[in-house]
């Protein structure tokens, strides 16, 4: 059984440790893997990623072919009705995309839940920053990338936040990527090696997967 509670830094955006926050174990305490569900939210967040543009042409789709090529006989080479053909070059594809294909792969609230809870598991262990107060007072770029030298992330970031001027300071800046509470997916987890929370979003995100 896992403890009821689960014990992290809150830092400043300066980088000093101002205190403890016990967080609830059954969302950010999870031991098992529980590698089927995080992989079937990665491959349903992807595929719905899709936005099913490719689109080729049949054979009643392509310009030309409306007169015989040469005539049917005497010629010494295949018989052939239209260019339109798909053994032809430049002919119709047979079997290609047609612009209404649907890539929509889904997975049930609780499954995605427990994937969730799964991978936030894991950042506890190593790559969580939590920080008191993710408001800044004014857009600057250039202060949110200091903050991030000050808090020690490098490399992939993924910033949890619902402030707007920090949300706008911090879209631009490489490799970062930037979330509402609401909008945090297993891929994105996955795929940051530090996870940046404010304190009161983590919160948030507890409350919402109890």
């Amino acid at each position: 059984m896992a403890a009821a509670k689960v014990s992290v830094s809150v830092v400043n955006l300066a980088g000093e440790e101002v205190k403890k926050l016990n967080l609830d174990a059954s969302v950010f305490g999870i031991k098992e893997a529980n590698e089927q569900a995080v992989h079937d939210a990665v491959i349903a967040y992807q595929a719905n990623l899709r936005q099913a543009t490719a689109k080729t042409k049949k054979r009643h789709e392509v310009s030309g072919g409306g007169k015989k090529p040469y005539r049917q006989k005497g010629t010494g080479r295949a018989r052939a009705g239209s260019s339109r053909s798909p053994i032809w070059v430049g002919g119709g594809k047979v079997f290609g995309p047609d612009g209404n294909q649907n890539y929509t792969v889904y997975q049930n609230k609780k499954a995605h839940a427990l994937a969730l809870k799964t991978v936030l598991s894991q950042k506890v262990e190593n790559g969580l920053v939590v920080v008191d107060k993710l408001d800044t007072k004014k857009i600057s770029t250039k202060a949110m990338v200091g903050n991030f030298a000050a808090l020690k992330v490098e490399g992939k970031i993924l910033l949890v936040t619902n402030d707007e001027n920090t949300y706008k300071s911090a879209k631009n800046i490489s490799k970062v990527v930037v979330r509402p509470t609401n909008n945090v997916s297993v891929y994105d987890v996955l795929n940051a090696k530090y996870l940046v929370v404010g304190e009161a979003e983590i919160k948030e995100i507890e409350e919402a997967l109890k």
